[in-house]
């Protein structure tokens, strides 16, 4: 049975039809217009409809950067789109006549890695996405963790170094100022102003007039000492906090997905050396695998689908088409 899969960020709207096997049949994408709630709406409606033409569909399922409550249905509040208490399931619904749920972004991506991706065989499962900031999903017994609000999985909040840097959620010291790629490129730019192994930072930084992030992954390829050093430092402050989310949560593995995990080893090896390094009784606890994401940008509206498939089983929705 086909499900749409919608993936609302802060400059585009990705959306799919999926198979229930997680393969991509059509797709679309488009910009979004993130001032207007409405007009979301109207472009999310008209692109599940020619998603579905001629398809049988289940239901719609959205994946957005948000908060979003337990009953998958309210968007509390997404830091790049005017959403604040947005009703956008019930908006969606009645413009579709369709079942449609709604999931923080990084929860449905998590969910497209273990049920299709690098964890399909795992029962329990963390990941991390470590792109601009750093997003989390949780599955613990084969089923993904929201927690009794809606909110669990924020494991970029995750505070690792007590008043520490500040962060945009208003803490400090939350693993987003330390294991994100925004983190990355401070560490990059200190690194270049300290000199030494950053002197080729540092010239690339005046020449351009700014570092940028696929100008460090340009360097990490060209196996630039001060780039490595400081994805190695990003590795460090990530295995820590993984340390921490292991003793919590006992996953099998890890995952990475976010623009940052393309580094692959580079980026894994200090995670797990520092993760070991971290690790409540070593020698006497199994270590879990640390392996970077598999499905990249087809991981939200692929969640997204199946995950909406799956809610429009257990009440009994009907197709449309």
């Amino acid at each position: 049975m086909h499900a749409i899969g919608i993936d609302i960020g802060g400059t585009k709207i990705a959306g799919a039809l999926v198979t229930d096997d997680g393969a991509i049949v059509a797709e679309e994408r488009q910009p979004t217009p993130a001032s207007d709630p409405a007009e979301i709406v109207e472009i999310v409606a008209g692109m599940v409809e020619r998603l579905s033409a001629g398809h049988t569909v289940i239901a719609t399922g959205v994946a957005a950067a948000g908060f979003i409550d337990a009953e998958q249905s309210t968007v509390y509040y997404a830091p790049n789109i005017s959403w604040r208490n947005e009703p956008f399931r019930d908006r969606l619904r009645a413009r579709l006549g369709m079942d449609v749920t709604i999931d923080n972004d990084a929860n449905a991506a998590g969910w497209a890695e273990f049920r299709y991706g690098v964890a399909r065989d795992a029962h329990h499962m963390t990941m991390l996405t470590i792109g601009t900031g750093v997003g989390g999903a949780i599955v613990i017994g084969d089923q993904l963790v929201r927690g009794g609000f809606g909110a669990a999985g924020e494991l970029g909040h995750l505070r690792v170094v007590p008043d520490g840097l500040p962060c945009g959620c208003g803490a400090r010291g939350c693993i987003e100022q330390y294991g994100s790629g925004r983190a990355l490129l401070r560490m990059a730019n200190e690194i270049a102003d300290a000199g030494g192994i950053g002197t080729t930072l540092a010239t690339a930084r005046r020449d351009a007039g700014e570092l940028t992030g696929g100008m460090l992954a340009q360097f990490l390829a060209d196996g630039d000492p001060g780039a490595l050093h400081a994805l190695r430092q990003l590795g460090h402050w990530l295995g820590q906090a993984c340390a921490s989310l292991g003793a919590v949560l006992d996953p099998e593995l890890f995952v990475f997905g976010g623009g940052v995990s393309v580094a692959g080893e580079l980026l894994l090896e200090p995670v797990r050396e520092s993760y070991l390094a971290h690790l409540p009784a070593r020698g006497y606890h199994p270590e879990p695998r640390f392996v970077v994401a598999e499905l990249v940008n087809d991981a939200g509206v692929v969640g997204a689908a199946d995950l909406a498939r799956i809610h429009a089983a257990a009440i009994g929705a009907a197709p449309r088409g």
